[in-house]
């Protein structure tokens, strides 16, 4: 190993999907970039190996997630759920134990994660209970970060959680994290609710920005703005970092701009964590002739090693 290279635990995701095929295919770019540990046995590695018809590096460093199973390519399954579930885990405390500097997560399968009984929705999730803080899901490549003020909820609670100093809080998390010059915080109702026509949600987002440019001395959040022109091409040659209230919000224009080489990033953590920002695509996994883009993995290790 290169000592000077820092060292990523990397989970290498549920083994019927994309991600070990990534991780094999890209190890001669990701070890120019760090010190690779992947959490993976030696037994489902040959496994997933065979299948694929691609060699196993020389240098292709293992952290044993022992776990012992058939492969089912595009499959949802109970065994590969727990496995992904403890590939994450063993990168969790190769960080924890200070023999990795990161974790880079490959993709879950949300549907084996339930089917294990595993009661959480993604890593966002399972890192807030073992760490016991606030997470802060942040998703983009280096032209555009988007944070999300809420998750994984139905659209019908988002309203309930737009409260000041659940704002605030959020905000001065996102600022000890990633410390940006500016961030643009997008209004909850169309027009940003049109000076209360069309809903006052973004009363409670303007105190809360005050509150915190107030705390930090200097005016780094602006908004509320109107969330349907704040991702125009002109509105974001001013911002590189948004803030939205609810997934899809903040998503579906990432995702439409740069959905290959978007990355999601944990904040206001103990622990540096990134991932890809896409799924296990089964419908690909383990088929010959798959052109995998590399740009999302990749970008979520350059996170780690060089911060873009």
């Amino acid at each position: 190993m290169n000592e000077k290279k820092k060292t990523i635990a990397i989970s290498v995701g549920d083994i019927n999907g994309i991600g070990i095929e990534l991780a094999l295919r890209n190890h001669h770019l990701v070890k120019e970039l760090c010190n690779p540990i992947y959490c993976i046995n030696e037994p489902l590695l040959k496994r997933a190996s065979e299948l694929l018809k691609f060699p196993i590096p020389d240098d292709f460093t293992l952290f044993s997630t022992y776990s012992d199973f058939p492969i089912k390519a595009g499959k949802v399954s109970k065994k590969s759920g727990i496995f992904s579930y403890l590939s994450f885990l063993n990168a969790i405390s190769l960080v924890k134990k200070g023999k990795a500097d990161g974790v880079c997560t490959l993709p879950i399968n949300k549907e084996s994660w339930k089917k294990a009984g595993i009661n959480y929705v993604g890593h966002t999730d399972m890192l807030r209970d073992i760490f016991k803080t606030e997470a802060i899901m942040m998703l983009g490549c280096q032209k555009m970060f988007v944070a999300l003020f809420t998750e994984h909820i139905p659209l019908k609670e988002v309203a309930k959680k737009i409260k000041k100093e659940k704002l605030y809080q959020f905000f001065d998390d996102f600022y000890q994290s990633e410390t940006p010059q500016k961030v643009a915080v997008l209004g909850l109702n169309p027009h940003a609710g049109d000076n209360g026509v069309l809903g006052d949600e973004e009363k409670e987002i303007t105190k809360a920005i005050n509150k915190i440019n107030k705390k930090l001395g200097k005016e780094i959040f602006y908004g509320p703005f109107v969330p349907d022109t704040i991702f125009t091409k002109d509105a974001r040659k001013n911002f590189k970092y948004f803030i939205a209230m609810y997934h899809d919000q903040g998503l579906a224009p990432l995702k439409a701009l740069y959905f290959e080489e978007g990355i999601n990033v944990s904040l206001n953590l103990p622990i540096k964590r990134t991932s890809v920002d896409h799924g296990t695509a089964f419908d690909k996994a383990y088929k010959r002739g798959n052109n995998l883009s590399n740009l999302s993995y990749l970008n979520a290790i350059k996170k780690l090693t060089a911060g873009i």
